[in-house]
Formats: C-alpha cells, structure tokens, sequence
C-alpha cells in the first residue's frame, strides 16, 4: 500500500494542520489536491519525519513514519517547492554532492549526475553554476536532485509551481515519463488541477487539513446521474415540453444547447423517438462526465463530512 494513514493529527502551536486524516490509497501515481493552507505540504513533511505528529499513525510503502524513518528517507526523492541549493556549485557538483549525501559512492555519484541532468535536458549546461540558471532550469534541477539516487517513491511538492507555460509543459512531460516507463511510484502535491489530472491515477483532496475526496480519478468524473448534453436544431421549445412529459430533467443554454437528465427506467432510445416524433434533429449527443474541477469546486463547497468520501453520494465504495 503507497499510504496508509490513521487518524494522523499534526497541530503548529493551537492550529490543527492535519485532523485526524485517515485513508488508505494504493497508486503509481497519486495526487495531494487542495487550496493553499489544505495541509498538503505538512503532510509531505509528516511522512519525511520533518515535522512531529501529535497523534495517529502513518505508513509508506508499509513503513511506519515514526519508527522507520531512515528507511523511508532512503527510498523517497523529495523535490521540494522552494529553492534548495548550495551557491557558487556547478550544477553537476551539486548533483555528486547530493548523490553521496544519499549514499552513493564519489564515482558512482557523479556518473548518477551527468545521466540524471541529461535527463531532465540540463546535460548541456551542466558546468554551469545553478545561481545563473533561470527559475525554470532551477526547477529541473530540483527534479534531478530527486533522482540522483534512484528512490522508489518520487514526492513531488508543487514541481510546475511558478513556471511558465513552456516549461510547465516539459516538466508535465518529464512527469509522466517517469510514471509510465520507471519503477517508482510518485506522489504530486498541487493546487493546479490540470496538473494532477495530467500525471495522475488516484488523488486525495485535503480541505483545512481533513480528507475530503479520495480515489481513482476517472471513477470519481463518472457521474451517477443519466446526464447528457444534447444539440439540436428544430422546435426547441416543442422538445423541451416533450421531454419533461416523459419524465427528464432538462435545462436549455442560448446555443440550442441541452442538459438531460433521464429519469430512472428510461433510456436514451426515449430522447431520440420524442426528436422523431417533433421533426428535431440532434446534432450532438454525449454522456456528461464531470470535470476534476467540477469535483473539486463541489467538496470545497460543501461542509466537512463525517467520513473521508468520494464526491457523489452512491459513489463511496468506488476507489482505485
């Protein structure tokens, strides 16, 4: 199991940051989704043993955070969100440097930190002094510094944070490289939905430090509703008053566009012999899903529940 947490509860002075957060998620690729101030950075720091939790208990990959925590270090690349680097090094100095901080031997750290910078496309500059890069270049850096000793579980914190859309677009990319073609499974933690609906399985939404949502991504999008958008071109009133008497719910937009809702029973064979009967063409069909952002604008408007639960009611049992 990636991350098994159980009533873990993590407070800075009187404010709880984590409250009694309990899941369990298995992922290649997980997402940590929430507004800033969720908690998703603190509980990064929780599972690296950077911060101290006031009570509950949390495991990776099996290993309990409080009692194996220099395993855990040594099978976790950590890329964090601020800077985080020695000044006046080459680049592939640093690199070595951070390679033997993390236990590899001098030679083997410094071949680790020419193939990682090619990698992430920083092989031609590798000479250069990391204060001279753009922030983009130091952000790839970041991600090399992640990789320099081959961890078995990447921890992502805000990686495309502040980038503009090009590099934003290859650090994506780099990203997904990982997920699909290395072994090790990787934890994103972001505020930008697209990013983790771009790279990730699962996610888990955090709202002032308490699970929210959780689960595989596309189950989650699937909605429970019979919901369909229709377009059409013909006596659009005359469809509209013929649906509702068979029984869907239906709502018009100023594009001679529909949202139809079918009520239990019926199926969509229902709509198309109500067009016939009016002479209406449809033009457009399609079964809705909802959108990463539709699921996230609804749990962070919606009060806090009881229990961690996937957004839709009826879809609490669906999960990776």
């Amino acid at each position: 199991m990636l991350l098994e947490l159980e009533n873990l509860t993590v407070r800075y002075g009187k404010q709880k940051v984590l409250d009694q957060v309990s899941i369990a998620l298995e992922s290649k690729a997980l997402g940590l989704l929430g507004p800033n101030g969720a908690g998703k950075s603190t509980l990064i720091r929780a599972l690296l043993g950077l911060v101290r939790h006031e009570s509950g208990s949390a495991r990776i990959e099996g290993l309990d955070i409080q009692r194996q925590g220099k395993r855990i270090r040594e099978l976790i690349g950590y890329m964090p969100e601020h800077e985080s680097y020695l000044a006046g090094m080459t680049v592939v100095r640093f690199l070595r440097f951070m390679g033997e901080m993390c236990g590899l031997a001098p030679r083997a750290a410094m071949e680790r930190a020419h193939e990682v910078l090619f990698y992430v496309g920083l092989g031609e500059v590798r000479y250069r002094k990391i204060e001279g890069f753009s922030y983009g270049m130091q952000q790839k850096v970041r991600l090399a510094q992640t990789l320099i000793h081959g961890p078995r579980i990447l921890i992502l914190d805000e990686p495309t944070n502040g980038l503009d859309p090009t590099a934003r677009d290859e650090m994506l990319g780099l990203i997904r490289d990982m997920i699909q073609n290395s072994g090790s499974k990787v934890i994103i933690s972001s505020h930008l939905l697209r990013d983790i609906e771009a790279c990730c399985h699962e996610v888990m939404v955090l709202k002032r430090g308490r699970v929210v949502a959780s689960g595989n991504i596309e189950a989650m999008k699937q909605t429970e509703e019979n919901l369909y958008e229709i377009r059409v071109k013909g006596d659009l009133d005359g469809f509209l008053a013929e649906l509702g008497r068979i029984g869907c719910g239906c709502r018009a937009d100023d594009r001679e566009g529909l949202e139809v809702t079918l009520a239990d029973g019926l199926t969509p064979r229902r709509i198309f012999e109500a067009a016939d009967r009016l002479g209406v063409q449809i033009r457009h069909f399609y079964a809705k899903k909802d959108t990463l952002e539709d699921i996230f604008l609804k749990v962070l408007e919606d009060e806090l529940p009881a229990e961690p639960k996937l957004v839709r009611e009826g879809r609490a049992d669906a999960g990776p």
